[in-house]
């Protein structure tokens, strides 16, 4: 039997152990618990309720919400059910809905809030079940019900019900899928990445081997959305390892819970280490003299610590060690409270490119952050940070059990268990995802060098070359911007142009802050975006960021803009990917204009 039909059985382990957590009352941070037990009484209700309803082995099960406990139960009742779980953004507009639902052949869908209820209806569901009780449903339908609903319908089911449902899931195979995760469709339109429950059981098993550490007794509190690969997977494989998951629903109240929970692990993507980041930064220039410097030399000490003697599996001089303790105790240990990682151990990041000056800050002050690399094509993981021995800037090495070679224009090409089945429905894309030989074509740039690090270069679909011949790596000089908490958002442009230029979402408060200080006046955002003095100062900064880069990379004119770029106006994916061709229409103009 695959290992996720029967994950949360609590046979093998206590009953009474908590499983989830949730918020109950988010202003009071009211923190509810679910037993292994009742999670999984819960699932088997859901399956048995599922299974009343018709849903037969292979259907798709969609899922539109924000992060909820009945997500995690109707991923695993599915699974059960030898169905497939197809979950969709909570952010998602109604035609992304619309596209899914249809591609996905979604019969049945379990919604979050009456806005995801509204759009279900607009996608043709008929079978609609809502978590909230607050959703109210339309005059005309009839066959909508209440998730409550659905695990009473599975608790009150006969004998004989209960037990065919038992049945299909002891015939699951690890040959059925087990779900399909729609690709953020940067490009065109999203694909559903077909994987097995044999994907997920070979993440799983690497996953144990290489970090052993995870394990019964910790907890991990789950901020990504649940239909992005890296959180599924991640949430899965904490359950499987007896690790306790607090739900956070609203992404805005993230550094609140991060309070409440003080977790042990977590996985995040860059942006959120880029706004801590930030965030310490400003507080540290906000300090005076002597306890900036303090701050800054404690950081310092930690990297000569962490990065010089522990990165390399060294043992640490004494006078060091005690410097640094000194320092954990007076310094760091305040920074860590501030950002809600006291007991923090393990935190995984992957999904973008990160500045390696914000890796070397967060290992500095004794965070574990393990810097990864994966595709949803790949059940998540292929490769990230060993314990010892990683390479900054690097995106660790491959896991045991996958093959990572490079092939055609540096792309880096995988192979293994964990790989997609293909594309559903899409035959020719699946086809192109593949070399002839069967590796799978990540569309990712990058070098192995001897020692098995992987690195990122960039997407190759992003390259692109100036008109004098020069190819250009348009995130990694996003992601070096990035880490300058003056700068929101970056878009580079250049592709077929003479030279390379930018369109910035600066920071607008920090802006604000220096236009006083530079007594600069004015009667709108607009008119302080414009000011020239304003264009200097950010240049300056631009220039200081980019020194590693070729001259031919530096960014020579740019254009600030008022308004960031959202998943609502079509300018970022679900997962805040950058789709370049809209912007670059949308902001044709403004492009043009810096290159008269």
């Amino acid at each position: 039997m695959p290992i996720l039909t029967s994950l949360i059985n609590p046979s093998c382990s206590g009953a009474d152990r908590p499983a989830l957590h949730f918020l109950t009352d988010e202003e009071a941070g009211t923190w509810k618990s679910i037993s292994r037990g009742e999670l999984w009484t819960d699932v088997i209700n859901a399956a048995t309720g599922l299974f009343s309803l018709n849903v037969q082995p292979g259907d798709s099960i969609g899922i539109l919400s924000e992060n909820r406990p009945e997500m995690i139960m109707t991923y695993f009742a599915a699974f059960r059910l030898r169905a497939k779980a197809v979950s969709m953004y909570a952010t998602s507009s109604q035609d992304q809905v619309r596209f899914i639902v249809n591609d996905a052949a979604i019969n049945h869908i379990v919604v979050g809030s009456q806005q995801h209820y509204d759009m279900a209806r607009g996608a043709g569901v008929r079978h609609i079940i809502a978590v909230d009780p607050s959703v109210r449903f339309d005059h005309d339908d009839s066959t909508s019900i209440y998730f409550t609903q659905l695990t009473g319908l599975g608790a009150a089911a006969s004998a004989q019900t209960r037990a065919e449902a038992d049945a299909r899931a002891a015939t699951s195979s690890d040959d059925d899928i087990a779900t399909l995760i729609y690709t953020s469709g940067t490009t065109g339109e999203p694909k559903g990445a077909v994987l097995t429950h044999s994907c997920f059981d070979a993440a799983m098993r690497m996953h144990a081997s290489r970090f052993p550490e995870v394990r019964e007794g910790m907890n991990s509190l789950c901020f990504l959305p649940l239909s992005h690969i890296f959180e599924m997977a991640w949430t899965c494989f904490c359950l499987y390892r007896e690790v306790e998951v607090y739900v956070n629903r609203d992404p805005q109240r993230i550094q609140q819970s991060l309070r409440e929970v003080q977790p042990n692990a977590m996985c995040a993507v860059p942006r959120f280490w880029e706004k801590v980041y930030a965030g310490v930064n400003e507080r540290i220039a906000s300090y005076g003299w002597f306890k900036r410097t303090l701050v800054r030399r404690a950081i310092h000490a930690g990297k000569i610590r962490n990065l010089r003697y522990k990165r390399l599996g060294q043992k640490v001089p004494r006078l060091i060690e005690w410097r640094y303790q000194f320092y954990r105790s007076r310094v760091f240990n305040a920074l860590r409270h501030v950002m809600g990682m006291t007991r923090g151990q393990f935190f995984p990041t992957a999904g973008a490119p990160i500045s390696s000056d914000i890796v070397e800050f967060v290992r500095a002050v004794g965070i574990n952050m393990l810097v990864g690399y994966g595709l949803s094509e790949t059940t998540a993981t292929v490769s990230c940070f060993d314990h010892t021995d990683y390479k900054i800037g690097s995106v660790g090495t491959v896991l045991d059990g996958l093959q990572v070679k490079i092939g055609k224009d540096n792309e880096v090409l995988v192979k293994g268990p964990t790989v997609m089945r293909g594309y559903f429905n899409r035959p020719e894309a699946t086809a192109e995802a593949f070399t002839a030989d069967g590796w799978f074509r990540t569309g990712d740039a990058g070098s192995l060098d001897a020692d098995g690090a992987l690195t990122l270069t960039d997407r190759i679909k992003d390259l692109f070359k100036t008109s004098n011949g020069k190819y250009i790596a348009p995130q990694a000089i996003e992601t070096c911007l990035g880490a300058d908490p003056m700068f929101e958002q970056v878009a580079v442009i250049g592709d077929r142009r003479k030279f390379v230029t930018a369109l910035i979402v600066p920071a607008i408060e920090i802006l604000k802050e220096y236009a006083e200080k530079a007594r600069i006046t004015y009667s709108s955002i607009q008119e302080l975006l414009d000011d020239e003095r304003i264009h200097a100062y950010i240049q300056k900064r631009i220039d200081s960021l980019m020194t590693k880069f070729a001259p031919y990379e530096h960014i020579k004119r740019f254009t600030l803009l008022a308004s960031p770029f959202t998943m609502e106006s079509g300018e970022l994916t679900n997962t805040l990917k950058l789709k370049r061709p809209v912007v670059q229409a949308r902001y044709a103009a403004e492009i043009a204009a810096m290159y008269r």
